[in-house]
Formats: structure tokens, C-alpha cells, sequence
């Protein structure tokens, strides 16, 4: 007999709005049964004495430092550009504004 019933599933699909038939019902109760079971055992591995992570590793900052380092000028990174205005790139109108 699995850990939930297929009354127990029945409410639940009446909860959902969903219309499930008989056959569904013992399928879906097996199928949440084995889920349930599956977080239960990491429930178990779970001690108290382990504490909660967000990543498997020890990490420290991983972003290099923010320094200024040379770059291109405007007309360097305007150079290939179709078309320019003002030292920006001059792209077509999408949103019909002025």
C-alpha cells in the first residue's frame, strides 16, 4: 500500500481542478509515493551539524578587482560602425518615440 492514498490524491486533483480517472489515481499515488520517498532520504542525509550551502565548494570572491585598465578612445570603437551621432552608435527607431 504506497505512503499516499488514492483519496489523498483525489483531493489533491480536486484541489488542482483536475479531472483525473480511476486508473490515474493509483498511478499518481504510486508516482507521488516514490517522490515523498525521494525527499525523505535527503531529508535523512541532512544533519544538523552540516550547514546549509549555496554551492558544493568553498568559494571566495571570484571577481577580479575593479580596475582601470586602458581602453579604446570613441573613434576607435566607432571605427566599424554603419552609423554614429554624437560618439554613440546610431541604431534604427523601434519604439516610434522622439
Amino acid at each position: 500500500m504506497p505512503g499516499i492514498t488514492r483519496e489523498e490524491v483525489a483531493h489533491l486533483a480536486r484541489l488542482s481542478r483536475l479531472e483525473l480517472k480511476a486508473e490515474e489515481l493509483d498511478h499518481f499515488a504510486e508516482q507521488l509515493d516514490v517522490i515523498i520517498g525521494a525527499v525523505a532520504r535527503v531529508s535523512d542525509v541532512a544533519a544538523e551539524d552540516v550547514p546549509p550551502t549555496s554551492h558544493p565548494l568553498p568559494l571566495t570572491n571570484v571577481m577580479r578587482p575593479d580596475e582601470v585598465r586602458p581602453s579604446l578612445t570613441p573613434q576607435e570603437a566607432l571605427s566599424g560602425a554603419p552609423a554614429q551621432e554624437q560618439q554613440r552608435f546610431k541604431v534604427p527607431q523601434i519604439l516610434g518615440e522622439d
